[in-house]
């Protein structure tokens, strides 16, 4: 799901019949920000809940953040200036270098350092693609977009811990291609740390997914970490997915590892 342009990109199968199903997914990153959802009877609460998380993973910092990491082998900078961003995506193959500059929504493709043309098609592929892998790294800030629907389905605990649990839905204006996918957020009840998330989507047949945080690293303020990546069978209810989880029963298709990240600020 044009996802950061108001914004699921989805995940990534393991292995060569992996990469097919993760080029169709992670062009999915919702267009987001919070505003209260008409459904959500505790709408105050799941906002609220949504500012704690961000707050939590660095707050106000990522207004003016800029970044950069290596993510599948390809560098990505994002570059937010109060509303405003640049984002870019930079690969060298056989001595040719491909540089994307995704610009307040303005996308530009580079060949060694020209800008090609390119039809429309592939100008909204390379967009939403590029837009998806900045959304997920830096979930949950992009839960504050106005495309976002939210509501509060109550408390859980995963291996032991407290979490809340919040639905997001978006809007059709802003929610990007994708914007009937709905995701599930476990936010821990002590930290408000994003530990957890699930998704379903409608393209190419559906498909249930579960991710699991893990090595959190905080860098100059904002806190960026990798997931293991699960399936679930379609039409699996995404509340049942943390028992699922515990038992062992899903599958895992991937790891989704942002590496090498750098404040740009101080380079």
């Amino acid at each position: 799901m044009n996802k950061h342009l108001i914004l699921p990109a989805l995940t990534i199968l393991l292995l060569v019949t992996a990469c097919k199903t993760e080029k169709k997914e992670m062009k999915k990153a919702p267009v987001t920000t919070a505003t209260a959802s008409p459904k959500d009877s505790t709408p105050a609460q799941s906002e609220q809940l949504i500012k704690n998380a961000i707050a939590a993973h660095g707050g106000a910092l990522y207004d003016m953040a800029h970044y950069g990491f290596t993510f599948r082998k390809k560098h990505y900078t994002f570059n937010n200036k109060n509303g405003k961003f640049v984002y870019t995506a930079e690969e060298t193959k056989d001595g040719k270098t491909l540089k994307d500059v995704l610009e307040n929504g303005r996308l530009t493709r580079y060949l060694n350092g020209t800008a090609v043309e390119l039809s429309e098609k592939d100008v909204a592929k390379y967009t939403e693609a590029l837009n998806s892998v900045i959304y997920f790294a830096t979930l949950p800030h992009k839960l504050k977009d106005k495309s976002v629907i939210s509501t509060y389905l109550g408390k859980t605990q995963i291996k032991g811990q407290p979490y809340d649990m919040v639905e997001v839905r978006f809007r059709p204006e802003g929610g990007g291609v994708d914007h009937d996918d709905v995701f599930l957020y476990w936010f821990h009840g002590q930290t408000a740390t994003m530990d957890y998330l699930a998704y379903k989507y409608n393209t190419n047949g559906g498909g249930v997914r579960f991710r699991s945080a893990y090595n959190p690293r905080t860098i100059d303020g904002v806190r960026f970490q990798d997931y293991v990546n699960y399936k679930a069978e379609v039409g699996t209810p995404l509340k049942q997915l943390p028992e699922l989880f515990e038992k062992g029963a899903l599958t895992e298709l991937s790891r989704i590892e942002t590496e090498d990240v750098v404040n740009l600020k101080k380079h």
